[in-house]
């Protein structure tokens, strides 16, 4: 039988301000070489992976998010059915991602959210990017959601905090999955309602990690535990973290992608 190259996908899981470590894990995977065929993101994985498939200098994004205040990008409002409107959050992700469709993307990319009305994952593959980011970005009751056709989408993370299965559908080999909430020392912090709202999805998805997080065929878990998911402050430290656990992976990856083509 002819020999092949894997098709390797990448997830990047949902953790609010902790999903900077997805930075520096792509950071590391391309300084050493190691391809990717496709991205699969929910929440902030998908606003990364959108990012970094868009064309964008992840070194710059790092320097940039290390002197942005964040709180400059929530328009807050009198809640109806979000604290935040999310108009300059789209303006936001809008110029990151270059104002890209899908189609051109690279690395492709595959976003997660969630339809409150069927209660369904949807899949982003197509489209704006914007749209799809806006709507797996979209916490309940902190974001407004995005309506589309007869969906009210919220954030991936509310089904599919690490979307495993995604990647495996689509034709994966080998997958490597980046988890930034179910990690050792995870430290859990209630200060306002955000934090609430956060803690209560991360609970509601620990038995779904459980399940899919094993099937991962390398599972990255940056040591963000003591981070909360507003510490947006702390983007240097965070995606520093990304890039140790990840090349702590290096070895672990190329074999498995040796052993599959041997």
């Amino acid at each position: 039988m002819e020999k092949r190259q894997p098709v390797v996908g990448l997830v990047l899981g949902a953790g609010s301000a902790r999903g900077l470590a997805h930075i520096g894990v792509l950071q590391v995977l391309k300084e050493e070489e190691i391809d990717i065929d496709f991205i699969v993101g929910s929440s902030m994985g998908a606003m990364v992976g959108a990012i970094y498939a868009s064309g964008a200098d992840l070194y710059m994004l790092e320097k940039m998010l290390d002197c942005m205040n964040t709180n400059l990008m929530l328009d807050v409002q009198v809640p109806r059915f979000g604290f935040v409107a999310g108009k300059r959050i789209d303006s936001f992700i809008t110029l990151l991602t270059k104002n890209k469709s899908f189609d051109q993307l690279g690395p492709p990319l595959i976003a997660v959210a969630t339809d409150l009305i069927s209660g369904e994952r949807v899949i982003f593959e197509q489209g704006p990017v914007v749209e799809a980011v806006r709507a797996s970005i979209s916490i309940p009751g902190v974001f407004t959601p995005v309506r589309k056709d007869d969906m009210v989408l919220v954030d991936g993370a509310v089904i599919d905090r690490l979307p495993v299965e995604v990647a495996r559908d689509r034709g994966a080999d080998i997958i490597i999955a980046v988890d930034v909430t179910f990690g050792p020392d995870k430290k859990v912090t209630i200060k306002n309602t955000i934090d609430v709202i956060m803690t209560s999805l991360d609970i509601m998805q620990k038995y779904h990690f459980d399940l899919c997080g094993s099937q991962a065929d390398i599972l990255i878990q940056p040591a963000v535990g003591n981070f909360a998911s507003r510490d947006f402050e702390n983007a240097k430290e965070i995606i520093n973290l990304g890039r140790t656990a990840t090349l702590d992976k290096v070895q672990e990856i190329k074999q498995k992608i040796s052993d599959f083509i041997a």
